[in-house]
């Protein structure tokens, strides 16, 4: 049998926690039977969230095309989704069950240029599109592309969703992070991205690309226009490529926020010379379908030659899932006004981002109630990421403590926060540790995905836990 001796290194060192020890033994106390609530990661369908009767009922007929032929099966659709699923299979009549093109189906591609377009106000060619199996393919092939050698660097937000670490140590790259502005709603500021950079290269490493997620996770910000110049003067000054994780564009809640693009940004400053690789999913936003693995890579200023090696990355895996690419093209091609099932599609989608945006209020202000507890009200995304202050144990003496020591010592803490909440109320949260924080602070993450009722018991059971986790932790 071969042992870890004979594993991958880079394997052994990648950690992805929103999958960790906790998620792993809140599955083995509800194979026994206890209740959980899982606010570990952004599943939104697992935990209640209903399909958009649209896509459900589009794919359900490409899938199976004999229905097509069945006048009473038909009754049960709207004639715009039967007319739109003869619509696709004559642009693309070898179905579901065939590879595609590498970069995709071509008329798929247009439709993610033309709702770049609508969304943007600015131009987009579907050339520079490529269809992927979710987000996560698109971020890894720019990592993969982008990475020359061991000393290469990405710089990353800390806290990080865990894709980016875990990734980076994969292929063998360098992580820089940089640490979020929890003060300020969680923006980039410009002296920590320049002193994140110079000690990056200082300690030999090469950065070559900013990855920025925007609206936020884990911590449910959306970035300010201006931050948002300010990061593309900085990637231009530094030479840097820009990684514009926007999986979460339509989840915006706080009235004064509003999302912007960085090719929106990018276009209206004229600038042409910082390479734009920006990711979208059908994962998050209010459709949720994170089973059919569908999104899109866009790639702005880059060469022809470049753009070819990334569509040859692509037809490695010979192309993205067939589903995936519809349901990405009826993510960005939606029914209209005039269609039979806009009123439906419309209806689901508001109810969906309305119950979002009150459960975003609910935990936020529930938490922020609890001594010990702070919490910026999401203002987007899905995740809430929590300041926690705990005191420190009889015995201990931080003062004695190494960086190292210290560092090892508040990762335990968070853990043991987190694995001790689920043990004892169900919910599962995952540590700060996972993500990355500020030396010296504590923090976990949640979602507030599930049902309402189950966030409103959430935030009740959470003030109890607390208030006796802290009072037994102090002696």
């Amino acid at each position: 049998m071969i042992s870890l001796n004979d594993l991958n290194p880079h394997l052994l060192k990648a950690e992805y926690a929103v999958r960790g020890p906790i998620v792993i033994r809140a599955q083995q106390l509800e194979a026994q039977g206890r209740k959980i609530i899982y606010c570990n990661i952004g599943n939104p369908q697992a935990l209640k969230q209903k399909p958009l009767s649209y896509m459900r009922q589009i794919i359900s007929l490409l899938e199976y095309p004999e229905l097509l032929n069945r006048p009473e099966a038909l009754k049960a659709y709207p004639l715009d989704i039967v007319a739109r699923a003869k619509w696709i299979l004559a642009k693309h009549p070898i179905g579901t069950g065939a590879y595609t093109q590498s970069a995709g189906i071509p008329f798929i591609r247009q439709a993610v240029a033309d709702f770049i377009t609508r969304r943007d106000g600015i131009p987009a060619s579907c050339e520079h599109i490529i269809l992927t199996d979710g987000a996560s393919k698109g971020v890894q092939s720019v990592l993969l592309a982008l990475l020359k050698g061991p000393q290469d660097g990405f710089m990353i937000p800390i806290p990080q969703y865990p894709l980016y670490s875990a990734s980076i140590a994969l292929y063998g790259g360098r992580q820089i992070g940089y640490y979020l502005d929890e003060e300020n709603s969680w923006q980039l500021n410009e002296q920590i991205l320049q002193r994140s950079l110079e000690q990056a290269r200082a300690e030999g490493a090469n950065p070559v690309a900013l990855a920025v997620i925007n609206p936020g996770n884990p911590t449910g910000a959306v970035l300010s226009l201006d931050n948002l110049e300010m990061i593309i003067r900085f990637a231009k000054r530094h030479r840097l490529a820009l990684m514009a994780d926007e999986v979460y564009q339509e989840n915006v809640y706080h009235e004064g926020s509003k999302f912007h693009s960085f090719a929106k940004v990018m276009h209206k400053l004229g600038e042409k010379d910082v390479a734009l690789f920006s990711f979208h999913s059908v994962s998050k936003g209010f459709l949720g379908e994170c089973g059919h693995r569908g999104g899109y890579l866009e790639l702005r200023n880059v060469s022809e030659e470049v753009l070819a090696q990334f569509i040859k990355l692509q037809s490695i895996s010979l192309c993205a899932n067939v589903d995936g690419q519809i349901a990405t093209y009826l993510m960005v091609a939606p029914p209209g006004p005039g269609d039979e099932s806009h009123a439906t599609y419309i209806r689901e989608r508001d109810a969906i981002l309305g119950d979002l945006k009150a459960k975003a209020r609910i935990l936020g202000e529930g938490l922020n109630r609890i001594p010990g507890m702070r919490v910026d009200i999401p203002q987007g995304a899905m995740y809430a990421f929590v300041r926690l202050d705990l005191p420190v144990p009889p015995g201990v003496e931080l003062a004695r403590m190494s960086p190292e020591e210290r560092a090892d010592f508040e990762a335990r803490q968070d853990s043991d926060y987190c694995m001790t909440l689920l043990e004892e109320t169900g919910i599962c949260v995952v540590p700060g540790s996972g993500f990355g924080q500020l030396p010296g602070t504590l923090h976990f993450r949640t979602t507030f995905l599930p049902p309402r009722n189950e966030i409103e018991d959430l935030v009740v059971k959470m003030q109890e836990f607390h208030e006796r986790y802290v009072k037994k932790l102090a002696g």
